[in-house]
């Protein structure tokens, strides 16, 4: 059965001018709505009444679901998404994710019935497959942040996580340290298990031996320092630490501090986001930059792009760069 996106494909235009066209709503060329209906009647399209429901005239806004809203990662993305929607005139609308899969979708629900010209995603629960049927089931055209997916889901755009920690990693081991653990969550979301499954081959690759260990914490700092001071024994043999998150080493380094273990004369550690608290912890860590603004700013370039008809958009893979401060030094 063709879908939206055949459709779009077919005629050469964005979901919009298709949803416009449907719709008869808005301004479309005379030459464009042919392309359209030809396509429409080649293909034998036939819109689902939600989706000509969600695909009613539109409301001037962009939507952004949220899995999570804690931390100051998120609320850079919120500061930079409000900013760039002030500058293209438009209203930006938050939705609520809950960290579930079920309200993520609700989420993206509500804001099509709000009639957003675009949604801006960020989803830690829906897996690929669930994005693709999800974006051949609405006709708003969905931009997807933090995960890497096929076209057939729409534009994304991602940060490169398995770099990431291949770069934290190899910090480590070009400075000597042969005994790494990994603080991180269960890898229960793609990032989780990218981020882990990365570290496991980057150290198993070496020529040379390099022991390892995933102690499993939280990613929030108070749940990172409880679980660090149960899981970092008073005969701790590991020389350096690679954090998931910057708020996770932050709760490693009060829990080292606690336990008598200097960073980084004791331990190393390696983290990932760089956020802006960073630079001001003692020591300064050394981390893994994510650009979160840059990332969200492009996004919403995208989104203006995808309303204006701009429809050859690729997925793009953002890489960070790794910031070497002060809680890491070459092992004796």
């Amino acid at each position: 059965m063709a879908t939206i996106k055949d459709v779009c494909k077919a005629a050469g235009v964005s979901k919009a001018t298709v949803s416009r066209v449907i719709n008869k709503t808005g301004q479309v060329k005379e030459s464009t709505r042919v392309k359209v209906e030809a396509a429409i009647e080649q293909l034998n399209y036939r819109p689902s009444s939600l989706a000509q429901t969600l695909a009613a005239s539109s409301g001037n806004s962009i939507g952004l679901v949220l899995s999570d809203f804690d931390g100051s990662y998120f609320g850079s993305l919120l500061k930079q998404a409000s900013a760039s929607a002030t500058r293209m005139g438009k209203q930006l609308i938050i939705a609520d994710g809950k960290n579930q899969a079920e309200f993520e979708l609700q989420a993206v629900s509500s804001l099509v019935e709000q009639k957003c010209d675009v949604i801006v995603l960020y989803s830690r629960q829906l897996t690929a497959q669930q994005l693709i049927e999800l974006n051949h089931e609405i006709s708003t055209p969905l931009i997807h942040v933090g995960q890497e997916l096929p076209e057939s889901a729409g534009y994304s755009i991602a940060f490169d996580q398995k770099r990431a920690i291949e770069s934290a990693a190899t910090h480590l081991m070009s400075i000597g340290h042969r005994h790494i653990a990994y603080f991180g969550p269960c890898p229960t979301t793609r990032t989780t298990q990218v981020r882990l499954e990365a570290f496991k081959a980057i150290t198993e690759k070496q020529p040379f031996s390099v022991e390892t260990q995933h102690l499993v914490c939280g990613f929030d700092v108070k749940a990172a320092y409880e679980q660090a001071l149960e899981q970092i024994p008073n005969n701790w043999r590991f020389s350096a630490i690679v954090a998931a998150s910057d708020d996770i080493a932050i709760g490693i380094l009060r829990a080292c501090r606690e336990k008598g273990i200097d960073v980084p004369s004791d331990v190393s550690i390696v983290s990932i986001d760089n956020e802006k608290m960073t630079e001001f912890v003692v020591p300064q860590l050394t981390t893994v930059d994510i650009p979160i603004e840059r990332i969200t700013e492009r996004a919403m370039e995208v989104a203006q792009q995808l309303i204006e008809d701009q429809v050859t958009i690729r997925p793009e893979i953002v890489v960070g760069e790794l910031f070497v401060r002060d809680s890491t030094k070459p092992l004796v």
